[in-house]
């Protein structure tokens, strides 16, 4: 199918495809953005430098109660691998370890999109490593002097470095802004798009008014709604819709698929019903038509008595002098060659019956030899006359006085028709009938589509719509 092409794509296609460019690149922003904290913990790991940068634009910082805490497992890692451990300053360690492990359980420290599930994973790794029912227990069990000399301080705190600490530094918490909101400042970062978008909307508002003067500014504006969700400062996930029409419209993205598609299913849809509701009331219309006398009423222009004023109708009179004048000639050249063995038998049958009422006549078919004579007298005259009447209309096309006569004779059979149209009886019950006959079709109609159903008027569409391509 040939793609519509707006005034933009075919008088500036290199700064369409600049724009369109562009907007590809804030859209992937946009979703970059939109995604960060569900993924931060992937980038953190894999892509470090990412959260370096990013961190600062969504007001990440390290939260304070899990780095102290870590902090503090810093200062008892320094302790124990000192050359002279002091038992007193290990033991201060262990002590705000204990007593900073409460917090953690009781308020919501861990403030990130799955916080409680990572407090929870990392009580059961406790749990688990300590053999404690309880989380408190098991923090408390494992920050003690005795644990740590029974199991060996080098193991534990590699398992705490391994599968403990990675949830503490994966915390963070988001500053606030004086309105109460989390800081974002990827507004900044969207700004410079937002202002070309807007100088590329403008600019198509002002052209679009110029070349349609009728329309208003609103009107121009919704000519292309879409747009406006590059402007929204919220809802940026939207932006994917202008952005895939504009890469369609330049060619860079294939929609015809998705838009097929889409147009299928609403054909299958709601096809089948605009389908019979439309039928229905071009049936209905003719129907109201018929009731009005707007379609009998055709004969006044046919009608000698009728006055032709307007230019519709005289042409409507010349029309219907031309079709009547071709069925004349489409009746004797095509038609009648066809009937004319039954158009003999008529003429037969109408010499016959005419005869039979003759005095004396039907005594002679009793006399021997006339009955014979009788019945090939009848079969030679009706042949007689109905070759001669077909020649009649024949010569009738070639010959100029009886093409004059046929003209005549075709303009006083339609004033004859007209007259008898135009009785009330004949009228109405013509009207009557061609109203019942639009009932059935119509009733038929609504049946056939129900039958066929969407999804073969959808194809009967696509099929269509090929042979045109």
């Amino acid at each position: 199918m040939v793609k519509f092409r707006s005034y933009f794509e075919r008088h500036y296609p290199k700064l369409e495809r600049t724009i369109a460019t562009i907007a590809l690149i804030n859209l992937g922003l946009v979703f970059f953005d939109l995604s960060y904290l569900s993924l931060r913990p992937v980038y953190r790991q894999y892509l470090p430098a990412i959260t370096h940068i990013y961190d600062p634009v969504k007001g990440i910082v390290t939260h304070p109660q899990t780095e102290a805490y870590q902090a503090q497992v810093d200062v008892l890692s320094q302790q124990l691998a000192a050359p002279n451990p002091q038992p007193s300053q290990m033991e201060t360690s262990l002590s705000n370890l204990r007593s900073w492990s409460q917090p953690l359980m009781t308020e919501r420290v861990f403030t990130t999109p799955n916080g409680d599930d990572t407090l929870a994973t990392l009580q059961q790794a406790l749990q688990a490593r300590t053999g404690q029912r309880s989380a408190q227990a098991a923090f408390n069990r494992f920050w003690s002097a005795d644990y740590l000399s029974q199991r060996g301080w080098q193991p534990e705190l590699t398992f705490w470095n391994s599968q403990i600490r990675p949830f503490f530094e994966a915390n963070y918490y988001r500053q606030m802004t004086a309105l109460g909101v989390p800081v974002d400042y990827f507004w900044l970062i969207d700004l410079p798009f937002v202002l070309i978008f807007a100088v590329d909307i403008i600019n198509r508002i002002r052209v679009s008014h110029r070349r349609n003067a009728h329309l208003t500014w609103v009107e121009a504006t919704l000519r292309r709604w879409y747009d406006l969700f590059l402007l929204l400062p919220f809802w940026r996930g939207l932006r994917v819709l202008p952005v895939a029409l504009r890469l369609y419209q330049v060619d860079m993205l294939n929609l015809e698929p998705v838009r097929a598609e889409a147009q299928r299913d609403v054909v299958v849809t709601v096809g089948v019903d605009i389908a019979g509701i439309a039928g229905i009331e071009i049936i209905e219309q003719m129907q109201d038509s018929i009731r009005k006398g707007d379609l009998l009423g055709l004969t006044a222009w046919i009608d000698p008595t009728t006055d032709v004023q307007s230019d519709v109708e005289i042409v409507a009179e010349e029309e219907i002098t031309a079709i009547a004048h071709r069925l004349y000639k489409v009746g004797i050249q095509d038609v009648l060659p066809q009937v004319q063995p039954d158009l003999e038998d008529l003429v037969q049958h109408s010499i016959a019956t005419t005869l039979e009422q003759l005095p004396g006549y039907p005594q002679m078919n009793h006399v021997p030899g006339l009955e014979r004579l009788s019945r090939e007298f009848k079969q030679g005259l009706s042949l007689a006359l109905a070759r001669g009447l077909y020649r009649t209309f024949t010569s009738s096309l070639s010959d100029q006085k009886g093409e004059e006569i046929s003209t005549r004779l075709q303009h006083n059979f339609r004033n004859a028709l007209a007259m008898a149209l135009s009785q009330s009886n004949t009228r109405q019950e013509i009207e009557s009938r061609l109203i019942s006959a639009l009932e059935k079709f119509k009733l038929n109609y609504v049946k056939s589509l129900t039958e066929a159903g969407g999804e073969k008027l959808a194809e009967r569409t696509e099929l269509l719509r090929k042979q045109i391509s």
